[in-house]
């Protein structure tokens, strides 16, 4: 498995106690609801992303990934891990959205909102491949990647 700069998520269901399900019912949607806009908003970040990806635009991919991330990974050390991890694949032949999930943690990354987004992905030297793409809330709204893998 390749990886560059991206973690691994942990979900847990929570069930509320008998009688309280009716007042929870407004809030839990209107949360709901701002999950999927944040989950929309994420998707766009992300296939804006990896347009630069599947350009070989390696600099700009880092230049446009969140704070984070940039503070985790210099330039050339994400120029250098991305080109490894994409070279052997190929060019992308089709890329379909297979899952996107709205959480507001992920282990061993800062407290913050996050969508964990794979796409199952043809590229030209391997068919079938599973990219995942972790892009974050920053401070000013916007969402960027703070991580991206694929196997």
């Amino acid at each position: 498995m390749r990886f560059a700069a991206a973690a691994l998520l942990s979900l847990a269901v929570v069930v509320p106690p008998a009688g309280a399900q009716d007042a929870a019912v407004a809030p839990a949607a209107d949360a709901q609801a701002s999950n999927q806009a944040a989950t929309q908003a994420a998707t766009w970040a992300a296939t804006s992303w990896l347009a630069l990806a599947d350009d070989a635009n390696y600099a700009e991919s880092w230049a446009q990934g969140a704070a984070a991330f940039r503070g985790a990974v210099t330039q050339a050390q994400w120029e250098q891990a991305l080109r490894a991890a994409r070279t052997p694949f190929g060019a992308v032949k089709s890329r379909k959205l297979a899952s996107a999930q709205y959480t507001r943690a992920i282990p061993g990354a800062p407290a913050g909102e996050y969508v964990l987004i794979q796409y199952q992905t043809d590229f030209a030297n391997k068919a079938g491949a599973i990219e995942t793409v972790v892009p974050m809330r920053e401070a000013d709204g916007s969402w960027k990647v703070s991580g991206y893998a694929v196997r």
